[in-house]
């Protein structure tokens, strides 16, 4: 997985805490993590063509939260910085070398690998989808119920 998710993740929830300041701008919320704009900006644009956040464009424009952290997901944002596809593809290397000659039959069932690696990533999915933004917010703040203050105030004087 890439680090564009852990970015994605961080930057929705800076955008909740921010939220009554109106759009942020990229090169704003980069500042805060000391990320390189361009980059950032096009895991900003995939959270857009996701609708878990919204972009206003000009000298006024950056990014707001498109829903409530309650209705975004960890999946959701996974499958937006990554996409829809499994993490794991099968490539059916059992077919290859010592299996090359092997009759047809014995590759009717599904490789055990891939069988294995499906069901973790269900279970990996699952929950993630079962996971909001607002809990991972919770568990954020729950050993600093200021933090979202704290930042704030970073902001304003950065």
């Amino acid at each position: 997985m890439s680090e564009g998710v852990e970015w994605a993740v961080h930057c929705c929830l800076l955008l909740a805490w921010l939220d009554e300041d109106g759009p942020v701008p990229t090169a704003r919320i980069a500042a805060g993590y000391e990320l390189p704009r361009p980059y950032l900006n096009k895991q900003l644009q995939a959270l857009v063509r996701a609708g878990i956040v919204t972009s206003t464009p000009g000298a006024r424009g950056g990014f707001r939260l498109a829903r409530p952290l309650e209705r975004i997901t960890m999946m959701d944002v996974v499958t937006a910085i990554e996409g829809p596809e499994p993490a794991f593809q099968c490539t059916e290397i059992r077919r290859r070398g010592a299996g090359a000659e092997a009759p047809e039959s014995l590759f009717r069932a599904p490789c055990a690998v891939d069988a294995a690696m499906r069901k973790a990533e269900l279970a990996w999915r699952k929950a993630l989808a079962a996971q909001t933004l607002a809990d991972v917010d919770t568990a954020a703040t729950r050993g600093n119920p200021d933090l979202p203050g704290q930042v704030r105030a970073w902001y304003d004087r950065n």
